[in-house]
């Protein structure tokens, strides 16, 4: 693991937007700290955009699309994009038409009752009734299951036609080929005007476990908060740095690092 002080201060200086997962990157114990709070805050300030792209549903993100200084939340694996209004109300966007999601929901039922009807000691994640275009079972928050039925769970998922992923406390099922990745390139493009991988230089991802694989793989500036070490040999691709911070604490020091390398190139 490259600690984050090997991230060279001339390409932190150049990053102008942060993406970011949710549960264990910017949250500790399922809420945002004052000092992640605050970092966030901080980017605001400092006129970087900030993009949080989760697992969680759509229901969950609605209070901290309004109450958050991000610029949206993209919920559900790339699916369901929040954001506060000019005049403070909710707004939201989805990825797929209403006659998809409401085709596909259908199938997502049949597919969650298949799973717990194969593996009758799990459970749906307690926010599902907040879910709108993916199923998800709980493995760390509330429930605990081992590597082998968390394997089992995911294979069941395929089997029906899903795509599957495992975050730091649920295992993801939903239809179609969006990701965290496609939902990332979608909300840039939606809210700035901009193709994401024509500026890959100039933005960075942070995030913690197994479904953000595809992100630190694909950002040359990839950053993983402490507690990603649970996933390390698990990871297909791997954040480029290690903060030495976990959950919270992990993403202030992220947003330090990037901060002070700009006050630094502007002195």
């Amino acid at each position: 693991m490259n600690p984050l002080t090997l991230w060279p201060a001339a390409a932190r200086a150049r990053i102008r937007g942060v993406l970011t997962d949710i549960d264990d990157t910017l949250t500790t114990d399922g809420a945002i700290t004052p000092d992640a709070l605050h970092a966030l805050q901080r980017l605001r300030a400092a006129g970087l955009p900030v993009f949080a792209i989760t697992g969680r549903p759509a229901g969950w993100s609605e209070a901290f699309a309004l109450a958050w200084p991000v610029n949206a939340i993209v919920a559900e694996n790339g699916a369901v994009a929040l954001w506060r209004g000019a005049a403070g109300e909710l707004r939201r966007d989805y990825l797929q038409d209403a006659a998809t999601r409401a085709t596909n929901f259908a199938r997502l039922k049949a597919a969650a009752q298949h799973v717990l009807a194969e593996l009758p000691h799990t459970r749906l994640a307690t926010d599902s009734p907040g879910r709108e275009t993916d199923i998800a079972i709980d493995h760390s928050e509330f429930a605990h299951l081992g590597e082998a039925d968390i394997a089992r769970v995911v294979q069941l998922m395929k089997s029906q036609g899903l795509n599957a992923t495992v975050s730091s406390i649920h295992i993801n099922g939903w239809i179609g080929d969006h990701d965290k990745l496609a939902g990332a390139r979608w909300i840039v493009q939606s809210h700035l005007g901009r193709a994401l991988d024509d500026e890959l230089d100039h933005w960075v991802y942070v995030g913690d476990s197994t479904n953000d694989a595809r992100m630190f793989g694909h950002f040359p500036h990839s950053v993983g908060v402490a507690n990603v070490a649970r996933f390390w040999n698990a990871l297909a691709h791997r954040p480029r740095y290690v903060a030495q911070g976990e959950r919270g604490a992990g993403f202030a020091e992220l947003v330090n690092a990037v901060l002070d390398a700009r006050a630094a190139d502007r002195a």
